[in-house]
C-alpha cells in the first residue's frame, strides 16, 4: 500500500497535456479578467481508482450508526414455561416457545449494536482527495467565482449564481474559503447543491457532485493548506 501510495504521489499529467488554465467569473457569470493556473501538483494528477475506491469506503463505513439490533432468545419475551411435557405427545421436544424456530421466536444470528470504522491512511485521503479534484479538473466540471459573501441570507442570489453559472439542477458543491454563515443559510434550501469549506471538503463530497464552484481564495487555501502539502 505504502509503496503503491509513494508512487501515485510522484504521478502528474504529462507535459503535452495543456495547462490547466480556468478564469475567474462575477457571481452574475461575467469575466472578472483573472485567469488562474490551477496547479499540477494538486489539479493534474493520474486517475487511480483504487485510492478513490478506499477513500469513499471509508467515509460511507464511519457515516453508519450501527445501532441495528435484533432480539435474541434471551431478549424476547415470555416463554418461561414449557409448552408441553418432554414425552408421550408425539412431537419433537420444546423447552419454551421462544426459541429461533418458533413464531415470535428469538432472532438467530440477527445483526447487534456495533461500531463500524474503517481508518485510512492520512497520506491516502490526502492523495484521494487531490486526485478527485484533478479528475474534475480534467473533465472541465470545476469552475472559479470570485471571492464574495452576503449581508443576509438570501437563497436567490445563490440561485441566481448558479443559474449564470448553468448549474441549476444538476448536483453541484460550492467550496468556499472560511465559514460564512449567510452563505451556508442561502444554500440550504437548494436541492443538490452542498457547500463546504475548502479543506473540510472530502474525496467523496468531490466526486458525488457533478459540478464544482470554487472561491477564488480558496483555490490558494487548497494548495498552501493540509490538501497541497504532505
Amino acid at each position: 500500500m505504502t509503496e503503491t501510495v509513494n508512487n501515485i504521489q510522484n504521478e502528474t499529467i504529462d507535459e503535452e497535456k495543456a495547462s490547466l488554465k480556468i478564469p475567474v467569473k462575477r457571481m452574475d457569470g461575467s469575466p472578472t479578467g483573472e485567469t488562474v493556473e490551477l496547479d499540477s501538483g494538486l489539479f493534474g494528477l493520474e486517475k487511480n481508482d483504487h485510492v478513490l475506491y478506499l477513500a469513499v469506503k471509508a467515509e460511507m463505513t464511519n457515516r453508519r450508526q450501527g445501532n441495528h439490533a435484533t432480539l435474541t432468545r434471551s431478549m424476547v419475551r415470555g416463554g418461561g414455561r414449557k409448552p408441553w411435557r418432554q414425552k408421550g405427545r408425539g412431537a419433537a421436544r420444546a423447552g419454551t416457545t421462544r426459541s429461533p424456530i418458533w413464531r415470535s421466536g428469538g432472532i438467530t444470528f440477527g445483526p447487534q449494536p456495533q461500531v463500524h470504522e474503517m481508518k485510512l491512511p492520512r497520506k491516502v485521503k490526502k492523495l484521494a482527495k487531490k486526485i478527485a479534484l484533478s479528475v474534475k479538473a480534467q473533465s472541465g466540471a470545476i469552475q472559479l467565482v470570485e471571492d464574495f459573501d452576503l449581508q443576509a441570507p438570501k437563497t436567490k442570489s445563490i440561485y441566481d449564481m448558479l443559474s449564470c453559472f448553468k448549474v441549476t439542477g444538476r448536483s453541484a458543491l460550492l467550496m468556499i474559503e472560511s465559514n460564512k454563515p449567510n452563505v451556508v443559510k442561502s444554500c440550504s434550501n437548494i436541492q443538490r447543491l452542498e457547500i463546504r469549506d475548502a479543506l473540510d471538503a472530502s474525496a467523496y463530497d468531490i466526486l458525488r457532485a457533478k459540478n464544482l464552484i470554487i472561491s477564488r481564495t480558496a483555490v490558494d487555501k487548497l494548495v498552501g493548506g493540509n490538501t497541497g502539502e504532505e
